[in-house]
């Protein structure tokens, strides 16, 4: 009993010693503890529930015109223009209002073989869109019109429906390119084969009541970052040349492992020292691979480009009735395979979002994830993993098809607009 007391006596005086310490020093402890726990609870307040939820988003649907014979590349020309709603948001209106750049969603979709675009954006980014989209394609139409994602059941899926989706990201660093528009090229007539046909054959085959929902949500980041920190890195990896140059404190940690990694040796062996001799290395052009020099030529190129953080979501759905995972989900990524090769980038499903479950609970854990993936799609949610994408990439995923895109679903303008004449009377 005494050794129990005195255990129970030593604790408590234990406990007193810490009490008395916190007391003098609680308000050097408490203030950074409660910032760290509180900060990101009140900016996501800021953000979401009160700037965010105060803008009024709209959808317009893109349709094409009946005769499109233009590259891509006006779709490049369009991001460069939307790429201005950049500006620089004061820390207090971040802080205070919870005011953040505005983004856009730009969603590819089959419904029941109909494909459509559409571009998701604020009302007042409304005529910004507008103005570049009919600056390239002046023949086209857009109409403001309701969410298609309410045109299914709440809750997904059910006894009748069923869903499949994931995220999707790059499968190799950001700065080197897809394989963009300006390589999809026949070899012997030189014609562009449209890129998105392949994609919009597969969603053109759907059958009733089955639907492709595949969105890019695009935020713009500011121009001079993102090639220096990354992109200019793997060139110098790249073209063999060094890397920056060494500090001080780096030096001295090379110096002492290379005498502690001699020391070993010096027992056996008098340590060695190389002079190093100054050698002419080859042109670049001659040290270099074809390939190697394809993948160097895109990535320089890619740099110069207006880049976008981009989120990319893909959803499969419909009655189960009518259920083609084979054509919904194989189908449609392996006609996204196109936009990689050996000596390229591409876009690849990142297998942890996807909707799936092992081991235990699988139904219950396997519907959460589905109706999550859902819930985000229709939320044009931005959050999780996202790359980054420039504008020549994001026009070679997404932009008006030309007419070799034959897939008779595509919506496009039945008869060209134009204004009434000049010389008109008018009464």
């Amino acid at each position: 009993m005494n050794i129990i007391s005195a255990s129970f006596k030593d604790a408590a005086d234990a406990m007193g010693i810490v009490s008395l310490v916190f007391a003098y020093t609680w308000y050097f402890i408490l203030p950074p503890l409660f910032y760290l726990v509180f900060k990101p609870l009140w900016i996501e307040q800021m953000r979401d529930r009160t700037f965010i939820a105060s803008l009024n988003r709209i959808l317009l649907e893109l349709i094409p015109p009946q005769n499109i014979e233009k590259s891509p590349k006006l779709m490049e020309s369009f991001f460069n223009g939307i790429h201005g709603v950049l500006t620089t948001v004061p820390r207090s209106d971040f802080y205070m209002k919870g005011r953040i750049i505005e983004n856009f969603s730009l969603e590819l979709v089959g419904d029941s073989g109909q494909i459509h675009f559409y571009i998701r954006c604020t009302d007042f980014d409304k005529a910004l869109v507008e103005a570049n989209l009919y600056a390239q394609y002046p023949d086209m139409q857009i109409i403001e019109v309701e969410d298609y994602t309410k045109n299914v059941p709440l809750i997904l899926p059910n006894k009748k429906w069923e869903v499949w989706g994931a995220d999707a990201v790059l499968e190799g660093p950001d700065p080197l390119p897809i394989r963009t528009y300006n390589k999809f090229q026949e070899d012997i007539t030189g014609k562009m084969i449209d890129p998105l046909s392949s994609v919009l054959e597969v969603l053109g085959k759907l059958g009733p009541n089955q639907k492709i929902w595949f969105q890019l949500i695009v935020d713009p980041i500011k121009e001079g970052t993102w090639e220096k920190k990354e992109g200019q890195k793997m060139i110098a990896e790249l073209a063999g040349r060094a890397g920056e140059p060494e500090g001080l404190f780096d030096r001295l940690l090379r110096d002492i492992g290379d005498v502690f990694g001699n020391l070993f040796k010096a027992l056996f062996k008098p340590v060695e020292f190389p002079e190093e001799k100054e050698r002419e290395e080859a042109p670049l052009e001659f040290r270099l691979t074809p390939g190697e020099k394809e993948q160097l030529k895109a990535l320089e190129e890619n740099l110069t480009k207006i880049v976008f953080k981009t989120k990319i979501r893909y959803v499969y759905l419909g009655k189960k009735e009518n259920w083609n995972k084979p054509l919904g989900v194989g189908g449609f990524w392996g006609a996204m395979k196109q936009f990689s090769d050996q000596h390229s980038n591409g876009i690849t499903i990142k297998d942890e979002t996807k909707t799936y479950a092992w081991y235990f609970m699988i139904k219950t854990r396997l519907r959460y994830r589905q109706r999550i993936l859902i819930k985000r799609y229709k939320d044009r949610d931005n959050t999780g993993y996202r790359c980054v994408l420039s504008t020549a990439e994001l026009a070679t995923i997404f932009h008006m098809p030309d007419m070799s895109a034959m897939a008779p679903s595509i919506t496009r303008v039945e008869a060209k607009l134009g204004g009434a004449p000049a010389n008109l009377p008018v009464k």
